[in-house]
């Protein structure tokens, strides 16, 4: 995890950053998500690592329009996620909403309901990074309404 935030951080000092919709971020911000089904607004998904039996890791740079969230969801496995560019939002059911700027980790443990995305006035992205693999399965439940995302 250190070496990772190392490399972000060296990036960004060192200008290896690249453009995606008016924001610096380390990745380009892929093709549009084709999971966008499970999202309020427009995402783009960058598979930076995808699953296989040699790493046993997939890893994500998720990209957010402005307003663009999740639907509440939980993986079983757990989820990691890295910030990199903009301004965002986290929730975990039952607790406040977390703001999330660039730097941020947020780890969400196996099984807990959650939602995130970008923050209303801004775009936004992270790194998603699935943990306990290759038993980690995304469950996708509703969308996450105007007053929970406010």
């Amino acid at each position: 995890m250190k070496k990772i935030l190392l490399l972000l951080m060296t990036l960004a000092v060192t200008g290896g950053l690249t453009m995606a919709n008016n924001i610096n971020q380390p990745f380009n911000k892929g093709e549009l998500n084709p999971y966008n089904e499970f999202f309020t607004g427009t995402t783009y998904l960058n598979m930076l690592v995808k699953k296989d039996d040699i790493w046993n890791s997939s890893i994500g740079n998720v990209t957010f329009e402005k307003g663009a969230r999740t639907n509440w969801h939980k993986h079983s496995g757990g989820q990691i996620l890295l910030v990199t560019a903009g301004e965002g939002r986290s929730m975990e059911e039952g607790k406040e909403v977390r703001i999330l700027k660039s730097g941020d980790v947020v780890q969400i443990p196996p099984e807990v309901k959650h939602w995130h995305g970008a923050a209303p006035d801004s775009e936004f992205a992270h790194i998603s990074i699935e943990t306990n693999i290759p038993n980690n399965k995304t469950t996708w439940l509703e969308p996450v309404s105007d007053k929970e995302y406010k």
